[in-house]
């Protein structure tokens, strides 16, 4: 008995195929919203620091991560060496320019402005 319907056609199967491709390269897509970006700054004043992946602020994050938690601390026949961290010097980035605080020149504190206390 032959099959009447479109799920076993070669035109279906490509179309499933593609289908897959497409989902495949959106949810690994590097660059999208939940992966990395293309440059990496830390934010001046005014903003909070976003969310940066380990390997952004050190080259070595697994090695420093582990000797901060002390793990292989007690390997007693290959014991572990001094870990140095590399540290990434990230780039600051400017949004809005800062303007200057402005003081009176003559500050007085008058004391006598708030009655009853």
């Amino acid at each position: 008995m032959a099959s009447t319907r479109n799920k076993n056609t070669k035109n279906n199967y490509c179309i499933e195929q593609r289908q897959f491709q497409n989902n495949m390269l959106y949810n690994t897509y590097t660059h999208s919203q939940w992966g990395e970006s293309y440059t990496t700054h830390i934010p001046t004043y005014g903003l909070n620091p976003p969310n940066l992946p380990r390997d952004k602020l050190s080259s070595n994050p697994i090695e420093t991560e582990s000797y901060l938690f002390g793990i292989n601390s007690t390997n007693l026949v290959k014991p572990r060496g001094p870990v140095t961290p590399q540290i990434n010097e990230l780039d600051n980035l400017t949004f809005f320019d800062k303007l200057p605080l402005q003081i009176p020149e003559p500050l007085v504190i008058k004391n006598n402005q708030r009655p009853n206390w």
